[in-house]
């Protein structure tokens, strides 16, 4: 526990500053809709190399740029893709609060122990790396699983469709990383989970891992 922590310290150091019911499960398709704007990617956000995109914008020094492609050429294939959706108005209120606190962990539980994902927010992008990857490789390490959001029908059905794609098979299971997406908009969406997230962006100082175990109700170990 110690070395988790001591860890996550030295995480927290090294990042940035950041600029000052939840889930409702759905099969993923192929929608047969009219392209909307591609969402940009800022110039310093990772990026990765998985199904369902095309190269074109700047990332992050370890990938090769990527920029997303439009909903309608988006497909589920199976085994490592994630396919879900949540309202409009949440996924807003997401969009505010990770604009404000573009950071987090959260431990993923595996039999005896847990491993800690580092968790990076800039919508409509989530990024979850191992925190001991990123700790020994920083913006080189390579994301293990990534979420995008498409808003494509959030004003005309009220649904925002998520994507996830697992990078690293071998690293995370389809369930875990379906646990993923659910748990990380738990700790944005609701009010006192996201209380641990301002404290781990904007009071550092008072941030204790146990709280989000606790919150998990995963054991301290």
């Amino acid at each position: 526990m110690q070395r988790v922590s001591s860890t996550i310290s030295r995480t927290i150091a090294s990042l940035p500053k950041a600029r000052s019911p939840f889930l409702l499960k759905r099969p993923f398709f192929a929608a047969t809709t009219q392209k909307s704007q591609q969402p940009e990617i800022s110039g310093d956000f990772w990026k990765w190399g998985s199904v369902g995109f095309c190269r074109t914008s700047k990332f992050a020094s370890g990938f090769t740029p990527l920029q997303p492609k439009p909903l309608d050429s988006i497909y589920h294939l199976g085994r490592g893709h994630i396919g879900a959706s949540m309202k409009a108005k949440l996924y807003n209120l997401l969009e505010h609060r990770a604009s404000e606190c573009r950071y987090f962990v959260i431990p993923v539980w595996r039999g005896s122990g847990y491993t800690t994902m580092f968790v990076q927010v800039q919508m409509p992008h989530i990024l979850f790396t191992g925190l001991e990857d990123y700790k020994a490789r920083g913006t080189q390490a390579a994301p293990y699983f990534t979420v995008t959001f498409y808003k494509e029908f959030a004003e005309t059905k009220d649904l925002v469709l998520i994507r996830g794609d697992v990078v690293f098979t071998s690293k995370l299971t389809d369930s875990e990383a379906e646990w993923l997406i659910e748990t990380v908009q738990s700790f944005y969406l609701n009010d006192a989970r996201y209380k641990l997230v301002e404290r781990f962006n904007k009071e550092t100082h008072n941030f204790e891992f146990k709280d989000v175990l606790q919150a998990l109700n995963m054991p301290i170990l």
